[in-house]
């Protein structure tokens, strides 16, 4: 199903890069909040050591914990290695104990060990959650209507997100998305949901998990996602007949974001903002409520 390169461990991954992409380690393992009753949802989001105010911002709007029609949310962050940053993170992971963080260095070619480094997590400490979502600290997630849909859906064998069709890797060498022959040789990725957001039933993020010591490392996590669902045979499903996921910033207000999932490129302010609006507002109408 999936291409393999002459020495695929070789991608430049850094120093740390274990034998099997899920034996990474943790630097910070947070204890879980999945005991008693179960979460319904569980966010991951990407983020670097230096982001303490997009962190912050997240804490107090979307990435609070949530009760929505008794269903529970959660959030923690996927961090690498902080470097110089590292004594405010472990203060930090010790005051919201939100963080897991692994032991790697934290760049960007290192994102797909830093989300698996997330599933790890789920998988080992709080496999009893329904649903999981990976997402990035500059996205909005309007999580209380993402747990009213996922409501309505099977809570076994879902993979959703924006769906990435009949993908083709970039081979122009000055892109940020450039993927060689070599790295990659087949001329088509599989379809896969992008990387601003998608949801994963818990089970299928545990299988993503475990097949990740056989696929071999892509440095594009979401195609990398893909790579392990389509080995997998999962399906991508959509939850609602008109887009929720949007992989560019929408324009704010009420109503659209009432009915959306995700909003890309949101400043820590804005969060504060868009979120506060839509709480004070929740009992105001609007056409075509879902």
């Amino acid at each position: 199903m999936f291409p393999r390169s002459k020495d695929w461990r070789r991608s430049p991954v850094g120093p740390r890069t274990p034998w099997h992409l899920n034996d990474t380690s943790f630097l910070i393992r947070p204890p879980c909040r999945c005991d008693g009753s179960a979460p319904f949802l569980v966010l991951l989001v990407t983020s670097s050591p230096d982001q303490f105010e997009a962190r912050s911002a997240i804490r107090q709007t979307w990435g609070s914990e949530r009760q929505v029609g008794g269903a529970r949310s959660v959030t923690y962050f996927m961090l690498g290695h902080g470097r110089e940053q590292q004594d405010w993170i472990l203060q930090e992971g010790a005051l919201h104990r939100d963080i897991i963080q692994g032991d790697f260095e934290d760049t960007y070619n290192n994102l797909t060990l830093k989300v698996l480094l997330g599933l790890k997590w789920l998988c080992l400490s709080c496999p009893s959650a329904f649903f999981v979502m990976k997402t990035d600290s500059d996205m909005f997630i309007n999580t209380d209507y993402l747990i009213k849909l996922l409501s309505r859906v099977p809570r076994k064998n879902l993979a959703t997100g924006l769906i990435v069709k009949n993908p083709r890797p970039d081979r122009y060498k000055s892109s940020k998305w450039y993927f060689s022959k070599e790295e990659y040789p087949a001329a088509m990725y599989p379809n896969y949901c992008s990387g601003i957001g998608y949801v994963l039933s818990t089970d299928v993020a545990c299988r993503v998990w475990n097949i990740s010591a056989k696929v071999p490392m892509l440095r594009f996590e979401d195609v990398y996602v893909g790579l392990c669902l389509a080995e997998l045979k999962v399906e991508l499903a959509k939850i609602h007949s008109r887009p929720i996921f949007y992989g560019h910033r929408v324009s704010f207000s009420i109503c659209s974001y009432r009915q959306l999932v995700t909003s890309h490129h949101i400043r820590p302010s804005e969060q504060l903002l868009y979120w506060r609006g839509l709480q004070d507002s929740a009992e105001d109408p609007c056409p075509e409520d879902a």
